[in-house]
Formats: structure tokens, C-alpha cells, sequence
């Protein structure tokens, strides 16, 4: 393995310590302050990395399925103008053409980053809810590169699957740099997931929402909207000055719903479509698991299933590549009445199979695009078939081929609402929304819990970080340096893995923090250091830099967050400058909890039979405005319980101090509202009784 030199690790810790002071305050800033900045920043790599990958997939399109295959698909509005696909100038060349690329993209992802095999937008979602800070630069990289190929060369996938990928590793890195918290590592790849959908459709507002949407099956990451919204637009600007603002598919406003007879069509319009999306969502799981499991090498896979797309694009072609001229096509009420019947009922099922073969083989893109395809094609073919025989149908199947889109992906991807707000943004129509719901509730009903992806959670209790906080609710109050550990070992990077597994083994822990210059760079475990050939080889090659860290001003409910993603029970404490000043392990953690609910207990049993819960908030000027709780001369059995500052709720303690604006909620005596009224600049209000409380022995 490679170890970097002692001028690169210099280099590389004095740019992260220099960026970590100099953006530190970002960790404790107010929530709005702090993701405008954070997502500004995100919004520009997302939009960057947009322009780079279409424009990647444009030249690859143009050499491999252009000048090699003899063939250029259909295009869209928004994307150079409306055209025809081309006949097949050399019809054998396009299986050859779709194989080879396969192959070339095998080589690359099972070569150098097998992470970026399928769809990066599963690997995203993993990412938010078991290790925000696991996502590696280089997995960015390949996966562009192997999706502009895969593509390029006739495969079946979606381009959002790199762009949601390369926003969300940059998330994953600013996480690291900064040494946020877990629940800010969570909400900065979620919004790197979003903004780089969000730019790559042309659909900022959809794909803001979807950040938030997509990583739970029946729930919603809330604390993730704002920071997703400012992500998202910025992406959308930057990408928008380069690509163009107009929507993918041009501005489909003709159509109005006006007749409520319609939805009776709209009606089964969903059902059909939540049929097709549950038939894609199987397959594609399905199909994948058996290609998976096949004892061929794995970089003949995509290779062998490239030349069967290749096949299948030779009686459908519009299963080539990402399909969305395709739907451009089905948008126009001549070019579709122009198709044969059987093709354009064929199309669907065609595109589900070459996309569970392009990407379910181990190719590389995305699955979120072919599934608007999908659904909008479906939606073409629902037109056709009441076309036939149904006086009164809307003339135009342009309504049906949106809805479809809706319909179909957002039931299978569990995010309805921001698949309905992305496909308005795309068709420049947002007067469908209303017979869309009735399509895409009949389709989440027909799709049930099935989903496209994955490592999708139910709901925000089953997320490892969120259960474990609902458990120990108090933890909040308690600091992280009153529970941690002084580490019993730190290892220098130049330390071989022969001394440092003897020094592991002596002091009896499983890892331990790296250092550089005294720097920490990563961590190290017992089992990585076994499977090293060679003893001497330095450690700091070896050390995870992706391994979750706390900053040594958190509290425990940020430890708890940060031990739920490593597996190894223990989790480094660091200080602003990267110095190791702790550890804090499982036993720490039960340590200090049991600490922070016996001090709790001990304050409560001060209080009086008679108690009454009060609120104040404290005003600008008043004796409370910037004084410590235990210097405010608080009546006697008075506790400040608890501070709302700007939407965080502290436990207080003696050293708390209180700021202008803050709420206060407080236990005392009934006639003490005079004497808080002073203390607090303001008003007192009665909150509620205390539950005549009577002593201490009532509180166990």
C-alpha cells in the first residue's frame, strides 16, 4: 500500500487545521447561518459536478454510440433541441459497442473503487443513516467516469446517480474537515443528495424537497429542508449558467385540468402505473441478486449484459441510453399516434429489463431516471389504449406521460411529493398536480411497502442515530469531557503495524486514534493491522480517515449519534486544533448518563410540595441578559430547568448563560413571578402545575 509522503500529510494537515479554525464557528452557529453557508458550498460542487458529468455523458454519447455505433439517440427540449433518434447506420456495431462499454466500466469500478458499482443513489442513503463521513473522494471519480461510459455506450441507466453522489461526498468531506456533528454530517449529505438531482433535472424545488424525502420509506428528515433548499438552488444556478434554465422536456402548458370526469382516467392511470413500478422495483432487485450470485467473473458481467441491451435496443431503441427523448417523443400527440401499438406497450417493460441488466449486472448509473421513463412512457400507453375506444379523452397524451412519471416513480421511490414538484419542474406544468394526487395515491397503494431503494428506513425511529437519541433523552445535558476517557493509546503515523499491534494487545483496546505532527488523521483497528503482510509498513497508511469523530465541546447525545455509526463501540474526541483530548466508549457513555440523571435527580429533589412550572423569556437589558443561572439570585427553591435558544433546547446548569431571546422554563413557588418578572425583563407565565410535587421520594 502506498503511504503518503511527510511533505503531503504535512501539507494536507496544515490545509485542514488552517480551514478548521478559520470555519470552526460553523459548528455552533445558529441552524440558518449555518446551512446557508454550508449549502452554498455544497450547492456549487453539486452544480459543478453536474456541468462536468453531462458533459462527460455528451462527448461519450457522441464518440461511442455516434461515430463507433452509427447511431444518436432522440433528444430533449431543454437539451439542444427537440430531434428524431437516427436510423442504425451500422446495426452490428451497437451490441458490440454497448459490451464494450460494459466492460470498460467493470474494469474501472471493480478495478478501483467497487463501491461505485449500480447506483450511487442507494450508496447516498446508506451513507445518511450508518456513516455520513464514509464516502471516499476517489468513489466519486470512477463512478463519473464508469457512468458517462456505461451510458455513452448505449446502457440503460439515469445521470443523477453520479451528480447525487459526487454532492453527497462532498458533503461527506466538509463533515470531516469541520468535524461536525453526526446529525450535521446526516443533513449535509442529504442535501448534497438533493441539490445534485436538483441541478441535473433542472428541478431545484423538487429536488430540495427530495433530500429531505428519500432517505425514509413513510417519513421525512425535516431538519434537512432548509439546508437542501439553499443546496439545491445554488446547484440549479450554477448548472443553469452553463446548461440553460429551461426545463429538460420544454413547457408542456397547454393542458389544464378543468373536468373532473378526468380523474376518473387519472384513476387508472395510477393503478397501472403503480403496477409498472412495483414490476420495475422487483425485477430490478431480483434480477440483480441472480446476476450477483452467477459464478461468471465480475467484469464480464456488465460486459455480457451490454451485448444483450445492445440486442434489445435493435427492436427498441428507445431503451438506449437514458431514454428521455424517448418521453420527449410521447409528449407529441403526432409522434406518438405515429408508433406502432405494440411498441409503444412494449417500451416499458423493455426499459425495466435493460436497466436491471446495464446497472443491475454492475454497471454504473442511475436507477431514478430510467424510472421517470418508465412511468411516462406507461403513461403514453394508457393514452393510446383509451384512445381507442373512450369519446371524451383529453386530445393530447401530454397529461398522461406526465402524471405516469409521478405516478410510477414516486410510489416506488417513496417520495411522492418531490417527484410530483421535480416532473412539474421538467414539463413546465404545474396545473397537473391535482389529478396527480389521485394517480400517485392509487399508486403508493398499489406499490405498498416495495421500494427501488434499498437502504431506505422506514421512518426516522428505525435510524440507528435517531433510535438511540429517543432512548436517552436526557443526554443533551450532559458535556462529552465529563464523560470521556483519557485514550490509553495514540499511535504516529510513522508507527509500524508490528509496535502498534503489540501496543494495542498491552493495553487491551481494539483500535486506536493516528496522529500526524500531532494531528489526528484517522483511526486504527486491532483487525486491520492483522490482515498487513509486511510488519513494518507505517500505520498511517492504513488509518480510516472516514471514521466518525466529536468535537470535545459537544454533549453526549453527539457521542451517542457518533458510537451508533462505528461498529468498534468507541468513537475520538478532538479539540478545534485536531488534538486527540479523548475517547469515548459505550461504558463512558452509560458513565456519564448515569451522572447527568443523578445530578437531574438531585436538583429535582430540592423542590417543594406546592411547585408551580413558570416560563419567562428574557428580555434585551434585563439582569438575565448575559448573567449565569447560579448568579441571578433566584428566589429560594427556584431551578431553571430548562433554555429554547433559537430552536435548541439546553438543560441548564449553574454555568449556563442566558442570552436575549432565550426561553426559560422554570420551577418555583407560586407568588415568585414578581421577583422573575425583574430577573427576566418581562412577563411571567403561568405554564402549568408542578404535579404537587412531594419530596424526594416521589421522584424515584
Amino acid at each position: 500500500m502506498k503511504v503518503p509522503s511527510r511533505t503531503t500529510r504535512s501539507a494536507s494537515l496544515w490545509l485542514r487545521r488552517t480551514l478548521g479554525r478559520s470555519l470552526t464557528g460553523l459548528r455552533s452557529a445558529p441552524y440558518v447561518r449555518k446551512w446557508v453557508v454550508l449549502g452554498v458550498a455544497i450547492g456549487i460542487v453539486a452544480g459543478l459536478g453536474a456541468v462536468a458529468f453531462i458533459s462527460a455523458l455528451r462527448f461519450c454519447t457522441w464518440l461511442l454510440l455516434g461515430q463507433i455505433g452509427g447511431y444518436l439517440p432522440a433528444t430533449t427540449s431543454g437539451e439542444g433541441g427537440i430531434s428524431p433518434a437516427s436510423d442504425f447506420a451500422r446495426p452490428w456495431a451497437i451490441p458490440l459497442v454497448v459490451a464494450v462499454g460494459g466492460l470498460v466500466s467493470g474494469l474501472l469500478v471493480f478495478g478501483l473503487a467497487p463501491e461505485a458499482e449500480g447506483h450511487g443513489t442507494d450508496a447516498a442513503i446508506a451513507a445518511v443513516h450508518h456513516n455520513p463521513r464514509g464516502m471516499r473522494a476517489r468513489v466519486t471519480v470512477v463512478k463519473m467516469v464508469a457512468s458517462a461510459i456505461t451510458i455513452g455506450s448505449g446502457g440503460s441507466g439515469g445521470r443523477e446517480g453520479p451528480t447525487a453522489q459526487i454532492s453527497a461526498t462532498f458533503g461527506s468531506m466538509i463533515s470531516r474537515l469541520l468535524n461536525l456533528s453526526p446529525e450535521d454530517s446526516r443533513i449535509a449529505v442529504s442535501a448534497g443528495i438533493g441539490s445534485g438531482i436538483g441541478a441535473i433535472f433542472r428541478a431545484p424545488v423538487g429536488g430540495a424537497l427530495l433530500g429531505a424525502e428519500l432517505p425514509y420509506r413513510n417519513d421525512i428528515e425535516v431538519e434537512a429542508l432548509v439546508p437542501s433548499l439553499v443546496a439545491s438552488v445554488v446547484a440549479f444556478a450554477v448548472f443553469g449558467s452553463v446548461e440553460g434554465f429551461d426545463p429538460i422536456f420544454g413547457y408542456h402548458d397547454q393542458y389544464h385540468f378543468s373536468d373532473v370526469r378526468d380523474l376518473a382516467y387519472f384513476a387508472v392511470l395510477g393503478v397501472v402505473a403503480g403496477l409498472m413500478g412495483r414490476l420495475y422495483a422487483l425485477t430490478f432487485h431480483r434480477l440483480s441478486a441472480t446476476m450477483r450470485a452467477s459464478a461468471l467473473p465480475r467484469v464480464l458481467k456488465p460486459a455480457l449484459a451490454g451485448l444483450a441491451v445492445g440486442c434489445i435496443g435493435l427492436l427498441i431503441p428507445g431503451v438506449l441510453g437514458t431514454g428521455y427523448g424517448q418521453v420527449q417523443q410521447a409528449l407529441d400527440r403526432t409522434a406518438l399516434l405515429g408508433m406502432p401499438l405494440w411498441l409503444v406497450l412494449m417500451i416499458p417493460f423493455a426499459k425495466i429489463l435493460a436497466t436491471t441488466l446495464s446497472i443491475g449486472s454492475g454497471g454504473s448509473g442511475g436507477i431514478f431516471g430510467p424510472g421517470m421513463v418508465i412511468g411516462g412512457v406507461t403513461g403514453a400507453a394508457v393514452w393510446r389504449l383509451l384512445e381507442l375506444f373512450t369519446p371524451g379523452l383529453p386530445t393530447s397524451p401530454v397529461p398522461f406521460v406526465i402524471v405516469g412519471m409521478m405516478a410510477c416513480f414516486g410510489s416506488i421511490a417513496h417520495a411522492p411529493l418531490s417527484v410530483m414538484l421535480m416532473v412539474a419542474e421538467m414539463t413546465g406544468n404545474l396545473s397537473l398536480l391535482a389529478p396527480a394526487i389521485v394517480a400517485v395515491v392509487l399508486a403508493v397503494v398499489v406499490v405498498g411497502d416495495t421500494t427501488i431503494y434499498t437502504s431506505q428506513l422506514g421512518n426516522r425511529s428505525e435510524s440507528p442515530a435517531h433510535r438511540f437519541g429517543f432512548g436517552l433523552p436526557t443526554a443533551a445535558s450532559v458535556p462529552i469531557r465529563s464523560a470521556m476517557a483519557r485514550p490509553r493509546v495514540v499511535l504516529s503515523a510513522d508507527t509500524a503495524v508490528a509496535q502498534a499491534t503489540e501496543e494495542l494487545s498491552r493495553a487491551g483496546v481494539p483500535g486506536a486514534p493516528v496522529v500526524s505532527s500531532g494531528a489526528f488523521i484517522g483511526v486504527v483497528g486491532a483487525g486491520a493491522l492483522a490482515g498487513v503482510g509486511d510488519p513494518d509498513t507505517p500505520v498511517g497508511g492504513l488509518a480510516d480517515r472516514t471514521a466518525m469523530t466529536v468535537a470535545a465541546d459537544a454533549t453526549l447525545d453527539v457521542a451517542i449519534e457518533a458510537l451508533a455509526t462505528n461498529p468498534d463501540g468507541w468513537v475520538t474526541v478532538l479539540d478545534p486544533d485536531l488534538s486527540v483530548v479523548g475517547v469515548v466508549a459505550v461504558p463512558d457513555l452509560v458513565r456519564g448518563y448515569r451522572s447527568g440523571l443523578l445530578h437531574a435527580t438531585r436538583r429535582l429533589a430540592r423542590v417543594r410540595p406546592g411547585t408551580v412550572l413558570m416560563e419567562s423569556e428574557v428580555r434585551p437589558g434585563a439582569p438575565a441578559d448575559g448573567g449565569l443561572v447560579r448568579d441571578l439570585g433566584l428566589p429560594a427553591s427556584t431551578i431553571v430547568l430548562t433554555v429554547l435558544r433559537e430552536g435548541a433546547l439546553l438543560f441548564s446548569e449553574g454555568s449556563t448563560r442566558l442570552r436575549q431571546g432565550d426561553a426559560v422554563s422554570i420551577l418555583t413557588t407560586p407568588g415568585a413571578d414578581a421577583d422573575l418578572a425583574q430577573i427576566f425583563g418581562g412577563h411571567v407565565d403561568l405554564a402549568g402545575s408542578g404535579g404537587e410535587a412531594t419530596g424526594p421520594d416521589s421522584l424515584i
